[in-house]
C-alpha cells in the first residue's frame, strides 16, 4: 500500500516520489530499539524509526503482531502525512516517533478502532 507512493507538500508544492527500500531492526545498528524503514525520497535516503515498544503495545491491543509489510505501510503513511502536512521530507531520519503515533497511525489504516489509540 504504501511501498511506492506520491506526495505533494501542500506550502512548496513540492512533489515526492517515495519508494520502500529496507527494513532494518535497529538494536544492533544504532541502539536505538526500533524498526527502521528507509525509503528513497526522490532519490534520496529517508529512514523512520519505529519503536519496538509500539509493537508489544499493538498485539496487546489487536491479539495480532505488526508484521515487517505492516511496518513497512505505517512507516510509508507516516512519511506521506508528513509531507503532505507541510513538514516535508529534509530529514534523513525521522527517530523521534512515538508508539502513541504508530498505534495513531494503525488507527489510521483502520488496523485497530481509534479509541485505542488514544493515549492513556
Amino acid at each position: 500500500m504504501y511501498e511506492d507512493f506520491a506526495a505533494t507538500d501542500p506550502l512548496t508544492g513540492r512533489q515526492y516520489h517515495c519508494e520502500y527500500q529496507a527494513l532494518v531492526v535497529g538494536i544492533a545498528t544504532r541502539h536505538s530499539d526500533t524498526v527502521d524503514i528507509k525509503f528513497l525520497v526522490n532519490g534520496e535516503g529517508v529512514w523512520l524509526g519505529l519503536p519496538h515498544p509500539a509493537w508489544v503495545e499493538f498485539k496487546r491491543l489487536t491479539g495480532i503482531p505488526l508484521s515487517d509489510r505492516m511496518a513497512v505501510d505505517l512507516a510509508g503513511f507516516y512519511l506521506k502525512r508528513a509531507i503532505e502536512s507541510g513538514i516535508g521530507a529534509d530529514r534523513n531520519h525521522w527517530n523521534d516517533i512515538t508508539v502513541a503515533e504508530v498505534l495513531d497511525l494503525a488507527a489510521g489504516m483502520n488496523w485497530l478502532p481509534a479509541a485505542a489509540a488514544a493515549p492513556r
